[in-house]
């Protein structure tokens, strides 16, 4: 009998109260649960608005110890009650550190580690360096109950050495959490079609599904031009030819689901050659070999 894995990825508008935005995600997660999702990904940093428009310090406020961080403490307990993986994105503090965290959660609700966001967007409207390090994790994988599963955070996805990095250690599902929308500087560029172009071309390159989730809406912010931020939603799975199989419009809340056949992944991703023929010398501490 084939191994399968269903995915989902969660689009919602959110605001400024933490625990309507925590509830408004665990409505979603259980929505997907009951569509038979088993691996659910909620949008990056979705406790609160995407403060990161703006050099404010009263937003490190906002941060917590990874383990201790409201949306771990609240959505853990929910991903065993459902049976459901979630890799949920935080602001986290680590002492005097603060950094775009994600922590994996497994389907019995234990916490299977952590990787922090490794590439860091400064620009008009994401000045996120002002509020993240770089990260120290490097880039993870995990072994959850139903597979061996990639997460990279917002910017990583415009890098190929980061789907690669992940494919490497063999995982078999990316999935990108995200916050991007409008530019501030320029209010024609629209970068969500090439925003999923560059993730369909990470699941060609690599044989692999990937999922986006991005959040939607417009979130206010005084001085800001045209009086806030807006989001494009756009969220997406796409499979293995990077061909996408769900996704969600610029506007919608709601959950896109997809079911993979990872035996068959596995036997075509081999077929491909990509891996066999890469050139490992060149590669350095990328063809190290992965955790047991």
């Amino acid at each position: 009998m084939p191994r399968t894995l269903t995915v989902a990825a969660l689009q919602s508008a959110y605001g400024a109260d933490r625990d309507a935005n925590i509830a408004r995600t665990a409505d979603l997660i259980r929505e997907a649960a009951s569509r038979g999702a088993q691996v659910i990904l909620p949008s990056e940093l979705f406790q609160g608005p995407y403060f990161c428009v703006a050099q404010e310090e009263r937003w490190f406020g906002q941060a917590h110890p990874w383990r201790e961080h409201p949306c771990v403490t609240a959505l853990a307990p929910l991903a065993a009650e459902l049976g459901v993986v979630l890799p949920i994105s935080i602001f986290e503090r680590e002492g005097p550190h603060y950094f775009n965290s994600l922590v994996m959660v497994d389907a019995d609700g234990s916490l299977l580690g952590l990787y922090r966001k490794s590439h860091i967007p400064d620009g008009p409207g994401y000045m996120e360096k002002y509020y993240f390090r770089p990260g120290d994790t490097g880039f993870r994988v995990w072994d959850t109950r139903f597979g061996r599963i990639g997460a990279g955070i917002c910017w990583d996805q415009w890098y190929p050495e980061c789907a690669r990095a992940m494919a490497l250690m063999g995982a078999e599902v990316l999935f990108y959490p995200t916050a991007i929308g409008s530019e501030p500087h320029d209010p024609s560029l629209d970068t969500a079609a090439p925003w999923r172009r560059a993730m369909q071309g990470h699941a060609v390159s690599n044989v692999i599904p990937v999922v986006g989730a991005n959040r939607t809406g417009f979130e206010p912010w005084e001085g800001y031009p045209g009086g806030g931020q807006r989001f494009y939603g756009s969220s997406f799975i796409a499979d293995h030819r990077g061909d996408l199989v769900a996704d969600m419009s610029r506007d919608e809340e709601g959950v896109a689901v997809a079911t993979f056949d990872l035996d068959f992944l596995s036997g075509h991703r081999a077929a491909w050659g990509f891996f066999r023929d890469r050139r490992t010398d060149l590669y350095g501490a990328l063809t190290a070999p992965r955790p047991a």
